[in-house]
């Protein structure tokens, strides 16, 4: 019985020592662990840098649209193969009474 408690004893003894110390083992995971955990952050970091592009396209093709129908209004800008038709609105007026 005695010969069994201690292979038992021994056996344990190695399996702890492979969990605590050995390849795969709780150091080896924290290390991982800690990595991943880095890594996540570098990711979100990384993802808001993209959102703050992607706002800032967004911006621009939005803007230089916004900035040719101003320039369209405004300053009369007619772009390139488009032809300018000019609607006299006086003559679509209801006439008004002459004091």
């Amino acid at each position: 019985m005695r010969l069994a408690t201690a292979v038992l004893l021994l056996v344990l003894a190695v399996v702890q020592a492979e969990l605590w110390l050995g390849d795969g083992g709780l150091p080896q995971a924290r290390g991982l662990q800690a990595r991943l955990d880095a890594q996540h952050q570098r990711n979100a970091a990384q993802r808001r840098s993209n959102q703050r592009l992607q706002a800032e396209v967004d911006d621009l093709r939005t803007g230089l649209e916004m900035v040719e129908e101003r320039a369209r209004y405004e300053l009369g800008m007619i772009g390139q193969n488009e032809i300018y038709v000019l609607l006299d609105q006086r003559r679509n007026a209801l006439p008004r009474d002459k004091p």
